[in-house]
């Protein structure tokens, strides 16, 4: 669901439902935000900069980030955070298509806080897995008194898995008195992806239906080889202001 709003005094998503702000505006500026329990705002990939006077997340509650090159900056005068609310800007998984996407860079100011924990997940995606080999196809039969029958084709490699991607860059600044023990920041790499497997190998062909004599079968292909598994994301990084 998306608000026609880009730009408002106060925004208010519903208990446990999704709201996407318009992707119009690289910059917005909201008096209120309040994202009530288990309801989550989704920020559009072309948002740089989110300033915000007075913000409010419910139990549950989530500012979900979509995964772009540019950083995002979120500021707030004041925050008040449910219990499990979460900043989330992990990264998308990779695809055959596309490689993962690392963790969101975001650049996060709060200066006056009221929570019991501040969450921040900016995870890299994980790598795609390789392709699987294909099997080898099977040998054609010979015949009971004349003919060859011919071998089983060779199965094909199993691709290589594709790595997974970074976690973002996380510079965060709260207020003196907030605890680093009340800070949870993931910024783990994207894990690798899984190597392809190995295609089988293909039967030799086999002569069916003779009653005396046959001839000699074919030989069986070789199974192919499986791929290397990538590697997984370099871990980000968090950069910790006092305010």
């Amino acid at each position: 669901m998306a608000t026609p709003l880009a730009q408002a005094e106060s925004l208010e998503v519903a208990p446990h439902s999704m709201l996407r702000l318009p992707n119009k505006a690289a910059s917005v500026h909201l008096e209120h935000l309040r994202v009530a329990d288990s309801a989550t705002l989704l920020l559009p990939a072309s948002l740089t900069e989110l300033k915000i006077d007075r913000l409010e997340l419910g139990r549950d509650a989530r500012i979900a980030i979509a995964p772009a090159e540019r950083d995002l900056r979120i500021e707030a005068l004041t925050a008040r955070l449910g219990e499990g609310s979460e900043f989330s800007a992990p990264g998308a998984p990779g695809s055959y298509e596309r490689p993962a996407r690392p963790g969101r860079n975001l650049d996060l100011r709060l200066q006056a806080l009221e929570a019991e924990r501040l969450s921040i997940d900016a995870r890299g995606g994980a790598g795609a897995p390789g392709y699987v080999g294909l099997d080898g196809a099977n040998g054609k039969p010979g015949g009971c008194t004349w003919g060859q029958a011919s071998r089983g084709a060779n199965g094909d490699d199993g691709g290589n898995g594709h790595d997974g991607a970074p976690g973002g860059r996380v510079r965060l600044a709260v207020p003196e008195g907030f605890a680093q023990e009340r800070i949870v920041v993931r910024l783990d790499g994207g894990a690798p992806g899984k190597a392809g497997a190995a295609g089988k190998a293909g039967a030799g062909g086999v002569s069916k239906g003779c009653l005396v004599y046959r001839t000699d079968a074919g030989g069986n292909g070789r199974p192919g080889q499986a791929g290397q598994p990538g590697l997984a994301g370099a871990s980000g990084e968090l950069i910790l202001q006092r305010l």
